[in-house]
């Protein structure tokens, strides 16, 4: 099961499952497993990681960036030591001419990545290379989103898989798609270039919907969807003229990520165990 979801344990797994994607017309963002180190050294060897993915990349002329979470650079070992590693990293990928996705994770680290993520990208050799990730369960992205759009910052849409309380998240479905689409509707219209994280084919229907209605061109935005998951869809996207990109997730830590996910939101164990069984 962890194969259909997991490129593999090994930098060169990753890079071969991305050659795969791209000659199905798909770009990919990497995603090296790990989060909540306990140790500098920990949290710089994770970056290491990064460093040679930034490399190999163009190396490999593969149509690809990365994403990484800010508790696998150090974030829980002070704010500092993740905004240094993470810095240097986004340096790279200036240099690279690629991009840094900062992944979301639990809100207790909201506010601090937003912050983060913003002071990187005020950085003006920065800009556009550095981005975050918005979950529309939360009640408080549409603010967010108004912050980061002020910035120009480029956005990672997402429902959210972590499990959170009701004064904090939307707990009803319905409320979740609803913000979702309103979400959408506001970063399509925005004119900076954002990633519509959904297989939820409801979704991506409003979305197509609203982009023929409102005239946006199709290479403004991209969907994006998670390995191994919907490959049906993906490869149908691309035909319709869509951009998509595939989030390709590695790594030795793939076994603790997904059984704390699993643990944290049974719904998370529900749609894994339905997508296996889908093309």
């Amino acid at each position: 099961m962890s194969s259909r979801f997991v490129a593999g344990s090994r930098i060169e797994d990753a890079l071969s499952a991305s050659g795969v994607l791209g000659a199905q017309g798909l770009f990919v963002t990497l995603d090296c497993l790990g989060e909540n180190v306990t140790s500098p050294a920990e949290a710089h060897q994770s970056a290491q990681q990064y460093h040679y993915l930034l490399d190999a990349i163009p190396q490999l002329k593969l149509d690809a960036n990365v994403s990484l979470k800010l508790t696998q650079m150090g974030m829980d070992l002070g704010q500092d030591v993740a905004l240094e590693i993470v810095s240097g990293l986004v340096r790279h990928a200036v240099e690279a001419d690629s991009f840094v996705r900062v992944d979301m994770e639990g809100t207790p680290y909201t506010t601090a990545t937003i912050d983060l993520v913003r002071k990187l990208h005020a950085v003006r050799e920065n800009r556009g290379r550095v981005g975050i990730v918005i979950q529309a369960y939360l009640r408080r992205s549409a603010q967010d989103i108004a912050d980061l759009l002020s910035d120009g910052i480029r956005i990672r849409l997402c429902k959210g898989a972590y499990q959170e309380p009701p004064d904090l998240a939307f707990p009803d479905k319905k409320d979740v798609d609803a913000n979702f689409v309103a979400l959408t509707k506001t970063l399509l219209k925005s004119g900076v270039y954002h990633g519509i994280a959904t297989h939820d084919e409801a979704m991506i229907r409003a979305t197509k919907d609203f982009v023929q209605t409102e005239r946006i061109d199709r290479a403004s935005f991209e969907f994006q969807m998670l390995y191994g998951v919907r490959r049906d869809l993906q490869r149908r996207l691309v035909q319709e003229g869509y951009k998509v990109r595939v989030y390709v997730p590695f790594g030795e830590e793939w076994y603790p990520y997904f059984m704390r996910r699993l643990a944290e939101r049974p719904a998370n164990v529900l749609f894994l165990a339905r997508n296996f069984f889908r093309k």
